[in-house]
């Protein structure tokens, strides 16, 4: 195998709560992951030297990604190689569909996809419990698009995931801001939001047991960050309110510290009504879109 094709799957938190700051500086956290169809395309191959090319499936949406050793997916793959001893070179290329900085998981998805692929082409893999724990050190987001799981309840920083069974696929319409919400200047404003007014962190889930449906995730779906994002950029609350008057809208929501929103819709509906309704509805401010995806199962790593 010369090569493998790791889909970078988008995620979308179908619940976040933010409990205690630790010495570290690192917030705990309780949240409900969803993978999306809608994903990155990540190419790795082992290769002389070592080389990361991203390029924007929408030219629009390009952003400056910065120093490329800075950039996840070339930090997953130096960490698969720490602990590996392979590969002793790579070239990863990124096609990136999923926004930055919008909540979705787009760099983790890339750094998951690139240990995926490495774990993939090595003559001997870690297997995906190796990948979890490797992906932890990377970042929240990371861990749980590392494994095989489609929806998964997480705790700690992420990384302690429970797999939870799968729910019906349903349709999700996004709607992708003009701007991004930077995750340290969010969690800043929530502990700055606490202090003020005493506020404690929210309550946890009822048992695992009960997220067996859809209704049963509405009836948990709670966001921490919303209150303080909104308060920023308060369009942000104006749409969320459009997506949940969406006709067969099961719940809406604010994904990560944002600023995508998502609303999850009937399975019933079907995706070209889900469409229809959602053109009719909504009312972007300009620079503003929305996507269609849907939920899905984790992405095959294929040979290429």
């Amino acid at each position: 195998m010369s090569g493998a094709h790791a889909p970078a799957q988008a995620k979308v938190n179908l619940a976040l709560r933010i409990l205690a700051r630790e010495t570290s500086g690192f917030h705990q956290i309780e949240t409900v992951f969803q993978r999306l169809a809608l994903a990155d395309a990540v190419t790795v191959r082992e290769a002389p030297g070592r080389s990361l090319d991203v390029r924007f499936g929408d030219p629009a949406r390009a952003a400056d990604l910065g120093p490329v050793e800075q950039n996840l997916a070339w930090r997953a793959a130096e960490a698969y190689r720490a602990v590996a001893g392979w590969p002793s070179g790579f070239a990863i290329e990124i096609e990136k569909w999923i926004p930055v900085g919008g909540g979705l998981g787009g760099g983790s998805a890339d750094a998951a996809a690139v240990l995926r692929a490495l774990d993939a082409l090595a003559a001997r893999p870690l297997g995906p419990a190796a990948l979890v724990d490797i992906a932890a050190r990377l970042g929240a987001d990371v861990a749980f698009l590392a494994s095989p799981s489609e929806l998964a309840l997480a705790w700690g920083r992420g990384e302690r995931l429970l797999d939870l069974p799968p729910l019906p696929i349903a349709p999700v319409v996004l709607v992708i801001p003009s701007f991004g919400v930077n995750t340290g200047e969010a969690y800043a404003a929530l502990a700055a939001h606490r202090a003020s007014t005493n506020a404690a962190p929210t309550a946890g889930w009822r048992s695992p047991r009960t997220l067996g449906s859809w209704n049963a995730i509405a009836a948990d779906a709670v966001n921490d960050f919303e209150p303080v994002v909104f308060e920023r950029h308060p369009t942000l609350a104006t749409v969320r309110a459009q997506l949940a008057a969406l006709p067969s809208t099961i719940f809406s929501l604010m994904s990560g510290s944002g600023s995508s929103l998502f609303a999850v819709q009937s399975a019933s509906s079907g995706r070209n009504a889900t469409l229809g309704a959602a053109t009719k509805v909504l009312t972007l401010p300009s620079g503003w879109h929305a996507v269609l995806t849907e939920t899905a199962p984790a992405a095959v790593v294929c040979p290429i």
